[in-house]
């Protein structure tokens, strides 16, 4: 049987955060470029990011490197108030790679407890398929469509459970069509700071 792992990173919650990115878990250390969220080179997060706030999809690459920029990644996210975690804390790897179809949840993140630490929160995001059946679960509604969110009332709280894209290359949509639809999640949050 696979060996249990704990999820490497502490949450990422600055003050003011408005939205909550929750992926389902980081790859294995050895498919990383920084030791951060959405570590892999290939992953097109962080891309994502760079085209629509800079009009740049390599902006938080280190030039010359293929690794991201993790200092300048840390202090984008404080700036747009985006907070980052994964769906569960702890997982068993039925296969050595980094599918989610082979990722068996041993332990589920107490969603819960990261709203409490970021009162000022509007949306939470599932970045993949896997995130967004574990958050619809968790809520007790239906899955939105891609691109779209559920008006969700979470303990008194009300909420927009975003389903987007996977930023994962393995996903067949292109750079910019991802982009076009994260834009529709951002663009959406208010508060959102223009760089």
């Amino acid at each position: 049987m696979a060996e249990t792992e704990k999820h490497p990173f502490e949450p990422f919650l600055p003050a003011g955060a408005r939205v909550l990115f929750l992926g389902s878990f980081p790859p294995q250390k050895k498919r990383w470029c920084i030791d951060f969220f959405y570590p892999n080179y290939i992953n097109d997060f962080w891309r994502i990011c760079g085209l629509l706030f800079y009009d740049d999809r390599e902006h938080f690459i280190l030039p010359g490197a293929k690794r991201f920029d993790k200092d300048r990644i840390i202090e984008f996210c404080k700036h747009q108030g985006i907070a980052l975690f994964d769906t569960a804390t702890a997982v068993r790897r039925l296969q050595d790679n980094a599918s989610d179809k082979y990722l068996e949840i041993t332990e589920p993140t107490d969603i819960a407890a990261l709203l409490v630490k970021i009162p000022e929160c509007e949306s939470i995001a599932a970045t993949g398929q896997k995130a967004a059946e574990i958050l619809a679960g968790h809520f007790g509604c239906e899955l939105p469509t891609i691109g779209d969110y559920k008006a969700v009332n979470y303990r008194g709280r009300e909420l927009r459970f975003w389903r987007m894209p996977s930023t994962s290359r393995a996903y067949p949509l292109p750079l910019e069509k991802k982009a076009e639809v994260y834009s529709r999640l951002f663009d959406s949050l208010t508060g959102r700071k223009e760089f």
